[in-house]
């Protein structure tokens, strides 16, 4: 049986993420492709249910793809304010216009509307206050500065 009415997916906001990601280092990729590994020595997330620092020793690794679209793989591990140790990977796309995409590359500041940018956030912590992020799906917009990526993750309901 299906229901008459598809039911529409909730959101609720779970913290803005800010992240330092040092210089992309080409190492190789696919054919006609590239891929880049990133530091992400530092950062902060602030939401109403849990805000702290992502700790030193994430990485994110970006493969280019021929059409232009940047497959995003990363992972880190977030402190919260009150001292537990919650692992956060995250796989996503950022795609648009090429002037868009080179100006991005170039550390210049673009309207988040000009390009695609979201992000499939996963949780993991053995901390009881936090165990229900190991139960929920979420989802990022991200936002390029030139200082770091900000993402705004949402809990699905």
């Amino acid at each position: 049986m299906t229901p008459d009415v598809m039911p529409a997916l909730d959101t609720r906001p779970l913290f803005e993420m800010r992240l330092a990601v040092d210089g992309l280092l080409t190492v190789g990729g696919p054919a006609g492709g590239e891929r880049r590994v990133g530091n992400i020595p530092s950062g902060t997330f602030e939401g109403a249910r849990l805000r702290g620092t992502v700790l030193p020793g994430g990485t994110d690794w970006q493969t280019v793809r021929t059409d232009g679209v940047i497959e995003l793989d990363a992972r880190i591990v977030l402190q919260t304010d009150d001292g537990a140790l919650i692992a956060m990977i995250y796989s996503g796309l950022r795609h648009g216009p090429p002037e868009v995409m080179a100006r991005l590359g170039r550390g210049e500041t673009v309207d988040p509307a000009a390009y695609y940018f979201r992000t499939l956030p996963r949780f993991a912590t053995a901390d009881p206050r936090y165990a229900w992020l190991n139960r929920i799906v979420a989802v990022g917009i991200g936002h390029r500065l030139p200082e770091g990526p900000v993402y705004f993750v949402h809990e699905i309901g």
